[in-house]
């Protein structure tokens, strides 16, 4: 199974690293995406699906924890899971970004592995990037 990932980060450098890595991680990426900032991260948003976006925190015009309330506000967009990538590691800084909506944290520099383990646990697949099987008697199901 593969994923469409959306990179946000105000670095061209940084995002090809990014994909880079998580491309060494093993992640199965169907498209990777690309924005400098969270604005640009939005208009991507309108017209594309992303799986999962991983974003820094501190960028120019729309910084990533303002994106995370931007993508609180929309009905569609909220569920996308949003992993912050930064060199800020603070307790403070971490609450900040979760109690706004991230599903993971991950502190420069990071190894493939880890990216790796955060991407699937947020997205809800199990080690081998698979959804579990649905186990449950289709006679119980009301549809």
């Amino acid at each position: 199974m593969s994923f469409n990932v959306l990179i946000v980060d105000d670095s061209i450098s940084m995002r090809a690293v990014i994909k880079k890595i998580v491309t060494i991680s093993g992640f199965q990426m169907d498209s990777c995406l690309e924005a400098g900032n969270g604005r640009e991260a939005m208009e991507l948003l309108a017209t594309n699906w992303v799986d999962v976006i991983i974003s820094d925190i501190n960028m120019p015009e729309v910084n990533g924890l303002e994106l995370l309330d931007q993508l609180k506000k929309n009905d569609t967009l909220k569920e996308i899971p949003v992993i912050m990538i930064t060199t800020e590691g603070s307790s403070e800084r971490m609450e900040e970004a979760f109690g706004r909506g991230a599903k993971g944290f991950i502190k420069k520099p990071f190894l493939p592995e880890e990216i790796k383990k955060v991407l699937y646990q947020v997205i809800g697949v199990g080690e081998n990037g698979e959804y579990a099987e649905d186990t449950r008697n289709t006679d119980e199901l009301d549809f």
